[in-house]
């Protein structure tokens, strides 16, 4: 027969892994499947609760938020060069995200959470040089 400190320990396991979202690693490339200096995977699809951590196994990269493609609430974020950095995804919406040193060249990604309830506000905010031509595909992939 289990113990009382048993079933305690095995439900306590069983919350917690529910308490957990599921988390997506994003690389930061010089060169990847779409060209020279992309997120890789540069759409996620995920739900409140998961994380996204950006890895940079090429130096000279970053993510930050771009201006008016974030849920309400969210506040703006900028990661350092070159370090891995985790976005703990709390809203529903969309996130643009953009390499600093290399958003004119197309370094973009999107991640939608849930419902797209921020979806005419991003898809509103002008980009710039090869962002623009980057997001319409990832805006396709955008789902209610």
């Amino acid at each position: 027969m289990l113990s009382k400190l048993t079933i305690t320990a095995v439900a306590a396991m069983v919350l917690a892994s529910t308490a957990f979202g599921e988390t997506f690693e994003v690389k930061m490339l010089n060169k990847g499947a779409e060209g020279a200096m992309v997120f890789e995977p540069a759409f996620v699809r995920a739900a409140v609760g998961d994380t996204v951590t950006f890895v940079s196994p090429d130096k000279g990269h970053n993510a930050e938020s771009i201006k008016g493609m974030l849920p309400d609430g969210i506040e703006p974020f900028k990661s350092e060069m070159s370090k891995e950095f985790t976005l703990n995804l709390t809203s529903e919406g969309l996130y643009g995200i953009k390499c600093t040193p290399h958003y004119a060249m197309g370094m973009v990604a999107l991640i939608q959470v849930g419902a797209p309830v921020n979806l005419d506000a991003a898809a509103a905010v002008v980009q710039k040089g090869k962002a623009k031509a980057r997001f319409e595909p990832l805006f396709e992939q955008v789902t209610p």
